[in-house]
């Protein structure tokens, strides 16, 4: 893990450090495409070719059965289904209150517009489970779609065979009984053209690695595809500490972070050397205990520990970085977090991690990375809905705004439009 100090770079290196570790796309693309080409074209046939050549899947039938949703809960010990269901009545607590409340405005007299929500009637949920099992991701998917009240929801996630009976039972919890063991961009072809054997989505949620999120953003162009939630990238966190910090938390809380990935970005930023050097030594020990500990080497050797003059200097990074996930360890944390501007999700004080947030405390841990927080925020119920508006009108509230649509359809020579207006007074 480098370290660097923030008043001893020039512009240029400040500015790079900002950047994330560039994908190229465009190769990406170029394997992506005839993929979806292929199942768009040839539909179930094709998902269970590449569900075989790609996944190695090894059975016949690609949808999860009756039966293995119950093997699954007989199979699961009691204290890891009731981690789920904890977990399960944490985030429905906290997505229940992000239910959209419609309203309505009088705009003039007799001129009545409101604004009404709807739930996507088809959506998709793509579950990653290449390097690590997630039924973390089944939870934060699937329970705001069913509290937004989507009609139809399908989870896609990559399998030799079966799927973890974790992942099943979350499944469960959440309200998702069309399930297929299918990952990688067959699984976003299938979800955003539908094929022979299932009908098409309306828009596709889930994070994934380069080929899922080149998938992704192709089909979302694509008039015959579908909508996506957002851009996803590598992992990654924040974490602003001053001397006061406990060097073990800290460690820790980088270290869940380099256990997702090589490619995960984690980021020290401190006002004091002496805590980075401690936090190195944390790191170092912690990690002889993680059975993913290769994946945390590399992911520390593109890692850097940031040494501002002040909890300002930090703020300011942080804004400019904006990471999916940001912890504030420093007294009075509480009280700075107005002025963060650029984040996914906000973890404050020193028994705040990260980790709270990816599994029970009631937050979504679908967010955006890439420094895509600058203009989007993380999963909610609103994602699994759309606004639309409905006005009413009266003839006298018809008469009150007349005069301003006629000079404005003539003034961009739409005739018609003014005609409109004009014919129901004739």
């Amino acid at each position: 893990m480098r370290v660097i100090e923030l008043n001893k770079l020039s512009k240029e290196e400040r500015n790079r450090l900002l950047k994330r570790p560039a994908i190229d796309m465009d190769k990406t693309s170029e394997i992506v495409r005839p993929i979806l080409a292929d199942i768009k074209s040839r539909g179930s046939a094709a998902v269970n070719e590449y569900a075989r050549k790609l996944d190695k899947y090894e059975n016949e039938s690609l949808i999860v059965s009756d039966q293995e949703y119950e093997e699954a809960e007989q199979i699961l010990s009691d204290k890891t289904k009731q981690a789920i269901e904890t977990a399960a009545e944490n985030i429905s607590a906290f997505h229940e209150k992000q239910l959209p409340n419609g309203y309505e405005v009088e705009t003039k007299p007799g001129v009545k517009c409101r604004r009404e929500f709807r739930a996507i009637e088809n959506v998709g949920l793509y579950i990653p489970g290449g390097t690590a099992v997630l039924p973390s991701t089944v939870l934060m998917l699937g329970i705001p779609a069913r509290i937004a009240g989507c009609k139809r929801v399908i989870a896609c996630s990559p399998s030799k065979g079966e799927l973890h009976p974790a992942v099943l039972y979350a499944a469960k919890i959440a309200g998702i009984n069309e399930y297929y063991k299918v990952g990688g961009a067959q699984a976003i072809a299938m979800m955003a053209y539908g094929t022979d054997k299932n009908k098409k989505v309306d828009k596709i949620f889930g994070p994934g690695n380069q080929y899922v999120t080149a998938a992704k953003t192709l089909v979302s162009i694509d008039h015959e595809g579908c909508q996506i939630d957002m851009p996803a990238g590598p992992s990654e966190v924040l974490v602003i500490a001053d001397d006061q910090a406990n060097p073990a938390f800290v460690a820790s809380d980088l270290l869940s972070q380099a256990e997702h990935g090589i490619d995960s970005q984690v980021v020290l930023v401190t006002t004091s050397h002496g805590l980075v050097q401690n936090v190195l030594e944390a790191i170092e020990l912690q990690t002889t205990e993680l059975p993913r500990k290769e994946y945390v080497k590399e992911c520390l050797k593109s890692s850097f520990a940031l040494v501002v003059n002040n909890i300002d200097e930090a703020i300011h990074f942080s804004n400019e970085y904006a990471p999916e996930h940001l912890i504030l360890n420093f007294p009075d944390a509480d009280e700075v977090v107005d002025r963060i501007t650029n984040a996914g999700s906000v973890f404050v004080g020193p028994y705040t991690p990260e980790s709270a947030g990816d599994y029970a405390s009631g937050t979504n841990h679908s967010l955006p990375t890439y420094g895509y927080a600058k203009s989007v925020g993380g999963v909610s119920v609103e994602m699994f809905m759309k606004g639309m508006t409905v006005q009413s009108i009266s003839r006298e509230g018809l008469e009150n705004i007349s005069d301003a649509i006629i000079e404005l359809a003539e003034t961009e020579e739409l005739k018609a439009h003014a005609n409109a207006v004009r014919v129901r007074f004739k």
